[in-house]
Parts: structure tokens; sequence; C-alpha cells
């Protein structure tokens, strides 16, 4: 019964960090630089991140809503 809820445990942690973007896959997906992406985090203007440690984590949804949001208002 323990190996079982050991490998959900793992499953559930790779679904997690497979959902979480680093810097350069928001930059790869909305083709900038990752330069762009510390520029607009520091102005507020870029997609929402959360910190997780040292390090910025982009919820694959959330690119996508902030994208389509600036789209629609240019």
């Amino acid at each position: 019964m323990s190996a079982q809820i050991t490998e959900l445990n793992l499953t559930m942690v790779d679904a997690v960090h497979a959902a979480c973007w680093t810097v350069d896959d928001v930059a790869v997906y909305l083709r900038v630089s990752v330069k762009t992406i510390y520029k607009w985090r520091l102005t507020n203007d870029g997609p929402p991140a959360a910190r997780v440690g040292k390090h910025l984590r982009y919820d694959p949804a959330d690119v996508v809503a902030w994208r389509k949001s600036m789209m629609i208002a240019a």
C-alpha cells in the first residue's frame, strides 16, 4: 500500500512540475528575450509569476491568458 502512495505522490509532483514554466519557457512561448521578461517583471507589465525560492515560475494558463489580454488591448 505504501508503494502505491509513494508512486501517487511522485506522479503528483511530476504533474505540478510539468505545469510550471521557467522564465526561459515563457520567453520562448512569447518569442521575446529573457531580458524582456525580467524587465516586464520589474515594471509589473508581464504575466503573473510566483517566486519559488530564488526562481520564478509561471502557470502556463496565466501566461496564455495574459497574452490574450494583450491582444485584446492592442
